[in-house]
């Protein structure tokens, strides 16, 4: 691209040259060529073309240039373009594909607002930059080709003008101070609003149910305010580069021309040397706005190169062998775990086992350690100490695509795609065929309901699944682990929203998926965990207790105080 533009200069320059002949056949044809080595080799140029053919070949030769310039011109748009494009998505898969790589504390850690305006602001913004830089070298090749035609035309009058530039360029410079921190601004404010954006969203409900609309219309005013004050402000000094660069040059070139009318012979070579400096002005003009653009995009560029500093996760094993069915259980042996943070352990010296085929429920306080246990099963995270081991086998040298391909995953809030129910339950296994998504729907109970929706399975569910209810979003996430056929079943909270006839629904699935895998659940209903093999009651980051319901029950300890607690409640409340 460079080269092209460089040539592009170069023909342009060439171009311009030849109006000295030209205006010489015009205005002085009989004058001997006077002004140095280059007015002498343009004026030899045509000296031995018939005298009444001169001006018409001068003309001709002008005209193929200017097409010569036009084709390298288009040239060097269409290279452009097509490198930008390619420079651009690869620039947001890139991104992308760090944030699916990326430390899963790392996310957790973040706001998903900066996250978001790093996807969908800064690559853009990132990609404008490396648009500008190249913009920013083809216009310095043409300032210097201009620049040598100067010299060669009148050294003396070239360096008057170079210092006059520059004593511009100075105060175009003083003018644009603080247009760095101006984008910074502006990239803090983008970030915070693409946050706002999300709570809102995501918070609707909560809004609404607290009649908190005009709080949260003037917080995101607040914030956009924000946004629009600092893109005006950049704004106004962008803005001014342009005319104040036009007005100063312009002074510059008539002073010039006044100065010197008198004092050359050769009108045609006074009147080239201001056209030279008349294409010059706006080439400088351009350097000083892409100096100042620059400036107010390297603050999006710093956050993409942030992003892309991250290192990512460990990356799976792949000379591993993939993970036979689990024969004997998971082991938890001494293991802790800190998020960065906080200063105290989620998990303090845990030592258990999870049996293979046997379902073991994990039950305590909240900030216990449930979902902690689940996260490092998942391998979101590792242990800060200790080891988890699989079948005797250490977890972190298991290949990581080939552990998680034994798990399905059921959370609480049961995430679905904006997409058919088709896709939504074939998310667990990509290659599902149509009579696999039909079996594991009928498992989880959820194909008769989808058979009374619109277009069954070809229904579109809304985002996060907003056009089902509660009860069929879990139906449809648990049928979505079932077509995986996984050997291990993680229960987060599953059914701790949902209201008793849906958590039958789900129970009565359970049970028969169950058969034969091995389960874990997170629950706070004691009546999903009345069949469990074992109970891990955690509190503060210890195992208090473990044992089945009934032992732990009559043990009289933490356990049998939730329970009694949660069965006082219900009776209050009526439900058997």
């Amino acid at each position: 691209m460079v080269l092209l533009g460089f040539l592009e200069s170069l023909s342009e320059g060439v171009g311009v040259s030849l109006f000295i002949p030209l205006l010489r056949r015009l205005i002085s044809p009989a004058t001997p060529a006077t002004g140095g080595w280059l007015i002498e080799r343009l004026d030899g140029l045509f000296r031995d073309v018939p005298a009444d053919r001169r001006l018409a070949i001068a003309a001709l030769s002008l005209f193929a240039v200017i097409l010569t310039t036009a084709a390298l011109a288009y040239a060097h748009g269409v290279l452009f373009a097509w490198v930008d494009g390619r420079i651009a998505h690869h620039l947001r898969r890139t991104i992308f594909d760090r944030l699916l790589a990326m430390p899963f504390g790392t996310i957790e850690r973040d706001r998903s607002g900066r996250l978001l305006n790093v996807l969908a602001s800064d690559t853009w913004r990132t990609s404008e930059a490396l648009r500008v830089v190249v913009h920013l070298l083809v216009t310095a090749s043409t300032v210097i080709v201009y620049v040598v035609l100067l010299l060669l035309m009148s050294w003396r009058l070239t360096v008057v003008v170079t210092v006059g530039i520059l004593l511009v360029s100075v105060l175009i410079q003083r003018l644009s101070r603080g247009v760095r921190q101006l984008g910074e601004a502006m990239a803090r404010s983008n970030s915070e609003l693409a946050h706002r954006m999300i709570e809102s969203l995501d918070g609707m409900r909560v809004i609404r149910a607290f009649g908190r609309e005009a709080y949260e219309q003037e917080r995101f005013d607040a914030v956009s305010s924000r946004l629009r004050s600092a893109i005006l402000r950049t704004g106004f000094v962008e803005g001014a580069v342009h005319p104040v660069h036009v007005v100063l040059v312009s002074g510059l070139l008539l002073a010039i021309v006044l100065a010197t009318a008198g004092m050359t012979p050769d009108v045609s070579v006074l009147l080239v040397f201001v056209l030279v400096l008349y294409r010059l002005q706006p080439r400088v003009k351009d350097l000083e706005a892409a100096r100042v653009r620059l400036a107010s995009l390297s603050s999006s560029v710093d956050e993409v190169r942030r992003v892309l500093s991250v290192p990512a996760a460990p990356p799976a094993r792949s000379e591993a062998a993939p993970l036979p069915a689990l024969r004997d259980g998971i082991v938890f042996d001494h293991v802790s775990y800190a998020y960065e943070e906080t200063v105290e352990s989620a998990l303090k010296d845990v030592s258990f086992s999870i049996p293979a085929g046997r379902t073991t429920a994990l039950v305590g306080p909240s900030g216990g350690g449930k979902s902690t246990i689940i996260k490092l099963l998942l391998r979101f995270h590792e242990p800060t100490t200790g080891q988890i081991t699989v079948d005797g086998r250490v977890l972190s040298e298991i290949d990581v695509a080939s552990w998680r391909m034994n798990i399905g995953l059921v959370g609480q809030d049961g995430f679905l795609f904006n997409a058919t129910v088709r896709e939504n339950i074939a998310y667990g296994k990509v290659d599902a065929t149509d009579a696999e998504i039909v079996e594991a729907a009928r498992q989880a109970n959820a194909h008769e309901f989808i058979e009374r929706l619109p277009d069954k399975y070809a229904t579109i569910v809304g985002p996060r699944g907003v056009r089902l209810s509660g009860g069929q979003q879990q139906r449809l996430a648990l049928a979505r682990a079932i077509v995986r056929d996984a050997r291990i079943l993680i229960l987060d909270e599953a059914t701790n929203a949902l209201d008793s006839l849906s958590e039958d629904w789900i129970q009565q699935a359970l049970e028969r998926l169950g058969a034969g895998r091995t389960v874990i659940m997170i629950a706070h209903r004691f009546a999903t965990i009345e069949r469990a093999d074992q109970i891990l009651v955690l509190d503060d980051g210890h195992i208090q207790e473990r044992g089945t319901l009934a032992d732990l029950v009559a043990a009289g300890g933490l356990f049998a105080r939730m329970h009694r607690l949660q069965h006082r409640t219900l009776a209050v409340a009526g439900d058997p």
